[in-house]
């Protein structure tokens, strides 16, 4: 699905951003980030996360994602003959219980056939044949199939014991991941295995602000999108619309969906926590704004012009110049809002992008 304007251009969509604003660790606790509260003709407020529960009211539902970041980044080799290199996987999409989509360095010396042997020469070594493969096609938008020799629960094993938490190429170009990071680079409540970048808004959320939240009267649902590695893919074309989104799977089950309903129907508001939780919801929601049960993959694409169906507020962390998350939240809020509140979290000192500080966005009228 595309939402579109077909007036938008990409430089719409930039500001500048110092460098020291980009975040390389997270707040400790989580809920210690700041929070930067948007409402459609209010003053911008300056708080924290913890102050979420003063924010939301009984019967209001958060809505949150709850997948879980694999080790998706794998190092290796590429074996063709006698010959050998150095290869790296980003892990993108599971096509089947041994084939995945991945985004590969270098891929152009990637050739359908080729063995790949990964974790052999990294400090996660794999016992030797553990983690082998074979590239098994490769698509216009670089992206390289490949099929593992393992499959289903022992891939995964595999995966997670020689994978490397992808960190956004933002942190990873400053910094090594580590150990730190496979804690840090997961929600506390996440539960189905299968993205390759965390949804990130959630980060931000602790045992104890979740009991206070309940304790408040607040709902909890809980849905499934796994996020993949195009998440961090540039916008490349100056014409918005001529964009396209790498598709991700996501589910909403119908008892899930029925209470989301029901909640709403009783005046409660829907809050998703990260874009992922709004455009999975998005997805699923007819034209009358009824979420109906959800098990496909979704491409959406929002950007100022769209008419939200079934999110009311919205929790997310501040996001790149020109990518097509600030274009979401932009659609969301308002364009000149989000231009000002980025102006304004910019100005003192919100640090920015996954390991950053966040936002609580309420829908433009």
């Amino acid at each position: 699905m595309r939402f579109t304007s077909p007036f938008m251009q990409l430089t719409d969509f930039d500001f500048h951003l110092p460098e020291d604003r980009i975040a390389l660790r997270p707040a400790s606790p989580r809920d210690a980030a700041r929070l930067l509260l948007v409402q459609p003709g209010a003053a911008l407020q300056d708080l924290h996360v913890r102050d979420l529960p003063d924010l939301l009211r009984a019967g209001d539902v958060l809505v949150v994602n709850d997948t879980r970041v694999i080790p998706a980044r794998l190092k290796g080799v590429r074996v063709r003959g006698d010959s050998r290199i150095a290869v790296e996987a980003t892990l993108h999409q599971a096509r089947s219980g041994h084939v995945w989509t991945a985004f590969m360095r270098p891929g152009k010396k990637l050739a359908v056939g080729d063995r790949l042997i990964f974790g052999a020469d990294d400090d996660r070594a794999c016992q030797a044949g553990s983690l082998d493969a074979t590239v098994q096609a490769k698509g216009e938008g670089g992206e390289v199939t490949i099929a593992f020799d393992l499959s289903g629960p022992d891939l995964m094993a595999a995966i997670a014991a020689c994978g490397m938490m992808p960190l956004p190429p933002y942190i990873a170009a400053k910094r090594g991941e580590d150990e730190q990071d496979r804690a840090d680079y997961q929600t506390v409540y996440a539960a189905q295995d299968g993205s390759v970048a965390a949804p990130t808004a959630g980060l931000h959320f602790t045992p104890d602000l979740l009991e206070r939240l309940s304790a408040t009267g607040i709902g909890f649902e809980r849905v499934t999108l796994h996020v993949g590695a195009g998440t961090f893919l540039p916008v490349k074309s100056d014409d918005v619309a001529a964009h396209k989104m790498h598709a991700e799977w996501g589910e909403i089950d119908a008892d899930t969906a029925g209470r989301l309903n029901a909640a709403r129907a009783a005046g409660g508001r829907i809050v998703c926590v990260g874009t992922t939780s709004l455009r999975l919801l998005e997805s699923a929601a007819d034209a009358d704004g009824v979420i109906k049960p959800f098990r496909a993959e979704t491409a959406i694409f929002i950007t100022p012009g769209y008419r939200f169906r079934a999110a009311d507020g919205l929790m997310t962390n501040f996001h790149l110049p020109k990518s097509t998350l600030f274009m979401l939240v932009s659609a969301f809020a308002g364009f000149e809002t989000m231009h000002a509140a980025y102006a304004h979290a910019i100005a003192t000192g919100y640090r920015f992008y996954s390991y950053g500080d966040s936002s609580l966005l309420w829908r433009a009228a």
